[in-house]
């Protein structure tokens, strides 16, 4: 329990940021969730129409730090490899 004013002002400041990190990863992860769920549908249309969307959605994330841009550089390629593997297969 921090006694310094500083200390506690520090403290409610990172339960601030924390939540708002949180809500942004959420974000991300239900984008994502809804283009696998195409991708699972077999909805090649869908899918395609929600990639640009998850990409841009992963893309604001790693300018916001949420996320490190080699961990968004490896999301978004195997995303996309889903939806090729997907037209491949149709």
């Amino acid at each position: 329990m921090p006694i310094i004013k500083s200390a506690k002002k520090r403290e409610e400041v990172a339960i601030r940021n924390n939540a708002r990190n949180k809500a942004e990863r959420s974000e991300m992860a239900t984008a994502i969730k809804k283009y696998r769920s195409a991708i699972a549908d077999n909805n090649v249309e869908l899918a395609e129409q929600l990639l640009p969307e998850t990409v841009s959605i992963i893309d604001e994330k790693v300018s916001k730090n949420i996320i490190h841009k080699n961990k968004a550089n490896n999301t978004k390629a195997t995303l996309s490899s889903e939806l090729s593997k997907l037209k491949n297969a149709k």
